[in-house]
């Protein structure tokens, strides 16, 4: 999940994340991105790999839905929080394998049926999502699809002038992906997504959905 740019933060990006996580209350709600249920309700369960699971809600969801899932995350705080979740949500024992993988340097072998991405920004500056998610294509396999649902701006109500890092639209999503011939982009699509600001209040931010399916 992306953040507000801290020009203090120190360390590498996966200390950065293992310090994130290195609370005993959950970070996030919990619940499973919603744009993620829209969009792969329809697609027929199969084998997932998950890229950045967090606190686990959506590999969590796959499961139920009958995907065996490959959930990485970077900070084994996080895959430890996931995996508590998944015990507690009663998520059958080996529907959800959880491991961790630096994606910069090293990526999990194998194609998968479904390789999903939501919200795979980092504040650390070395972070190399573009070569990451061009990567993420390559793991699909034949008749599959590539999911990637990404922040496309700034929170309304983010304070002005403060730095937020640039966030590609849709349109711009699908060309960092150089997908090539072989595939059919079936959603490619900006939206605008309600949220809640710090102090509680209502708020908004625009996201994009990339979902497309590999042909051959």
């Amino acid at each position: 999940m992306a953040h507000q740019h801290d020009h203090e933060q120190h360390g590498t990006n996966a200390e950065q994340w293992e310090q994130r996580y290195a609370t005993s209350d959950r970070i996030w709600s919990g619940n499973p991105n919603a744009l993620l249920v829209e969009h792969a309700t329809p697609l027929a369960p199969g084998t997932a790999l998950e890229l950045g699971c967090g606190e686990g809600a959506d590999a969590i969801w796959l499961a139920r839905q009958g995907w065996t899932v490959l959930a990485t995350d970077v900070a084994h705080a996080a895959l430890s929080k996931a995996a508590a979740h998944a015990a507690d949500e009663g998520v059958p024992a080996g529907a959800i394998s959880w491991a961790r993988y630096d994606l910069a340097t090293d990526f999990p072998a194998g194609t998968f049926d479904l390789v999903t991405a939501s919200y795979l920004h980092s504040w650390h500056q070395e972070f190399a999502r573009e070569p990451i998610l061009r990567r993420a294509a390559q793991a699909v396999a034949p008749g599959g699809h590539l999911l990637v649902i990404s922040h496309a701006g700034a929170p309304a109500h983010a304070e002005p002038g403060k730095y937020f890092p640039e966030f590609p639209d849709a349109a711009a999503t699908v060309g960092l992906l150089e997908l090539g011939g072989g595939w059919v982009v079936e959603v490619a699509a900006d939206v605008t997504v309600p949220m809640r600001g710090p102090d509680g209040a209502p708020s908004s931010r625009p996201d994009c959905i990339v979902l497309a399916r590999r042909t051959g």
